[in-house]
């Protein structure tokens, strides 16, 4: 008991380092540690009489004679070797450091790019030759960074786990989150469920990630699908009832009314005190719209003969040729494309309406893509293409068909020229001031060709509507999106 007491004792006095024992007994404090200059030794207490008898047992007789200036000077030279050796051990445990960290961000991109774990080697022979070239000094420091086949392996398994960790983490945070799933058929026919997340959290942050792949080893059916899906929202964590919505594509087992993904997942929910709503993914509602141009008769002859060129070797080279020949803008011409040279026809004429409807269309599903996209803006796109398909019926339904939004069709129609009237008086310009004052009032049959597609997109934007009211003129286009509205 008195051990004891005494003990507590000495942890309860608040030692300190007096600057004394520096020029006294060539000691110092290091990390809150009482170190000897001389022989680096760590006196456990900062106590006078332990430094004291460390100096007199083991330095005395050699220091004791050193006085005065040079007693300084000596103390000086102690401490610059103690920071030198301090420095030393810092800058080894940096480097080390920085070969572990290069490591892991080498193998995040080897994963990132879907790569062979053995091109961690390969990576590092070509860093080395590089360096031995340009800066051989610093080859043992480059040689430190492993990437070995099961280092790397290794390195990305734990930036996995530390993403799931950090998922897990701001999933908690989340008062709200919807889920988006697609299932596809690998290479080796592994049906695979794409499982993607986006939660936001009471001061507006959006997480969007990938929350799990699943591979389904049997069926496929709606009740495997949503096996699968309460799988990783159990796994993360994540509670059931701060689902908000749940989108799917249009295959019947996410759509079943009874048994479909979005059914099931939709009714656990409601089950947990929730509402998810239920919603067709909107990128792969554009995809059926796509599939209702009747173009098999166009797109039939045109692969047979793409197919045909390319499985011969003199016809590939000779149309090649050709093409350099005629200077044209694709140098070649690869399997199933849509898009070729041929002469004006009807045949033509239908081929090149599809290249440029397609064009639009992909236009549309570029659109529709990309991080931090929010439902309203979506929808707008997609209210602004139905706007744009009936100008373009408009437009090719007249007498003169108008092929001012289709490039490719305008290269076989007949091309009126159109004389240009320039007036200096104000009323020959008014209706190109009533389209600057009044975008949204304007009807886009009545503007410039080059203008109706970025009006229509303009016109269905509700952000850009409102600031329009709100905004002086010019303020309202100085702000206005530059890419996006570049015509306008």
């Amino acid at each position: 008991m008195a051990t004891i007491n005494k003990k507590r004792k000495v942890d309860c006095e608040g030692r300190r380092f007096k600057d004394g024992w520096k020029l006294d007994y060539f000691f110092t404090e290091v990390r809150n540690n009482c170190v000897c200059l001389i022989c680096k030794e760590t006196v456990a207490v900062f106590k006078e009489y332990n430094v004291k008898r460390h100096y007199q047992k083991l330095h005395a007789a050699m220091y004791d004679k050193i006085t005065g200036k040079e007693r300084s000077e000596k103390l000086k030279q102690l401490e610059a070797s103690l920071i030198s050796q301090q420095q030393y051990f810092a800058r080894a445990r940096e480097s080390n450091e920085n070969a572990t960290k290069a490591s892991y961000e080498v193998a995040a991109l080897i994963a990132k790019h879907s790569k062979p774990f053995t091109e961690g080697e390969f990576i590092k022979d070509c860093v080395m030759t590089i360096v031995k070239k340009i800066c051989p000094e610093k080859q043992q420091e480059f040689a430190k960074v492993c990437l070995a086949r099961n280092t790397v392996a290794r390195r990305i398994e734990e930036v996995s786990s530390d993403i799931k960790r950090q998922l897990r983490d701001k999933g908690r945070e989340f008062d709200f989150f919807s889920l988006a799933c697609d299932e596809s058929t690998d290479a080796s026919d592994t049906a695979q469920l794409l499982i993607f997340l986006r939660g936001v959290d009471n001061e507006m942050n959006v997480t969007e990630e990938l929350l799990d792949l699943r591979s389904l080893k049997s069926q496929t059916r709606g009740t495997d699908l949503f096996s699968s899906v309460c799988a990783a929202v159990d796994d993360m964590q994540l509670p059931w009832n701060k689902i908000s919505g749940i989108i799917t594509d249009g295959a019947p087992s996410m759509t079943g009314e009874r048994s479909g993904l979005a059914t099931l997942i939709s009714n656990k929910v409601s089950e947990k005190g929730g509402n998810a709503v239920k919603l067709h993914c909107i990128i792969h509602q554009q995809v059926l719209c796509a599939k209702h141009l009747q173009y098999k008769h166009v797109m039939k002859p045109v692969i047979k003969t793409i197919n045909f060129i390319r499985s011969r070797a003199l016809c590939h080279h000779q149309f090649q040729q050709f093409l350099s020949e005629i200077h044209a803008e694709y140098g070649d011409v690869v399997y199933h494309t849509d898009y070729h040279t041929m002469a004006q026809s009807r045949f033509c004429t239908v081929a090149l309406l599809l290249v440029d409807i397609t064009k639009h269309l992909n236009a549309l599903n570029t659109s529709l893509q990309g991080p931090d996209a929010v439902i309203s803006q979506l929808y707008s796109h997609i209210k602004a293409f139905g706007t744009k398909l009936k100008l373009f019926e408009r437009h090719l339904s007249q007498s003169q068909p108008n092929t001012a939004h289709f490039s490719a069709l305008q290269e076989i129609m007949t091309r009126f020229p159109q004389s240009n009237v320039a007036s200096e008086d104000f009323a020959a310009i008014e209706k190109e001031i009533a389209i600057f004052s009044s975008p949204f009032s304007v009807d886009t049959d009545d503007v410039p060709d080059h203008l109706q597609l970025e009006l229509i997109e303009l016109q269905c934007d509700a952000e850009s509507r409102s600031r329009h009211q709100q905004l002086s003129l010019a303020n309202f286009y100085r702000q206005l999106d530059k890419d996006r509205f570049r015509e306008i």
